[in-house]
């Protein structure tokens, strides 16, 4: 795409040219154990992004939630993450199986900061803390176990940039609904009110009694 002025960066140099290099406590905070205080943020945190990237380089994040702690600490250099079943892409587990290496943020609602936590991951399909993973009837059928390469703090200013934990901000109307959103780009042949009752009260209620 031609876009006229535009400028970009394809050096090193020319990235530290605009960016200084950062301050020592930042350079020097990745730390490759869990601290006691990291595996109080993974008790209290409901929800996690997972980002992976193929062997070719195409990438994918996903979305993972669960009541807070689903976060299992194995030991200081190792989580594991239960995997729940959804719309069964399994465009992360894809990638992970021809590159391990994920990078994951974990969040506590209403807190800026976040805790991030690079590693390389493997795909079980059982192991005995599965019993520890059960939600409302649920066991995973699968998991994603992470060995901690880099872990640390990030500050909040995207956060507080954002005002994404402000409700007084939110706009959940600004754009059409689920429904509506499906009906466009997803699944056209489908009749909208089927899919406003699909994604109504009861999409939620049967959340943990879906199996792959």
């Amino acid at each position: 795409m031609d876009i006229p002025g535009l400028v970009e960066i394809t050096t090193y140099e020319e990235l530290r040219d605009v960016v200084p290099a950062p301050l020592a406590h930042a350079a020097d905070k990745n730390r490759k154990e869990l601290h006691e205080l990291d595996k109080q943020w993974l008790a209290a945190s409901p929800f996690c992004l997972i980002a992976t990237s193929a062997a070719d380089g195409s990438c994918d994040v996903s979305p993972k939630g669960d009541p807070a702690g689903f976060t299992k600490v194995l030991d200081d250099t190792t989580i594991a993450i239960p995997e729940r079943a959804g719309n069964r892409r399994i465009d992360g587990f894809q990638n992970i199986l021809s590159n391990p290496h994920v990078g994951l943020i974990f969040l506590i609602p209403g807190r800026g900061e976040t805790l991030r936590i690079n590693g390389r991951a493997r795909i079980v399909r059982e192991a005995p803390f599965f019993d520890d993973m059960v939600v409302k009837g649920n066991r995973p059928q699968l998991a994603l176990l992470v060995e901690i390469e880099e872990i640390f703090h990030h500050c909040s200013k995207a956060f507080l940039r954002s005002k994404v934990w402000k409700p007084e901000t939110w706009e959940p109307d600004a754009v059409p609904s689920r429904a509506k959103l499906a009906k466009a780009l997803d699944r056209p042949n489908d009749d909208l009110a089927t899919l406003e009752q699909y994604y109504g009260p009861k999409y939620e209620e049967g959340i943990y009694s879906v199996k792959y």
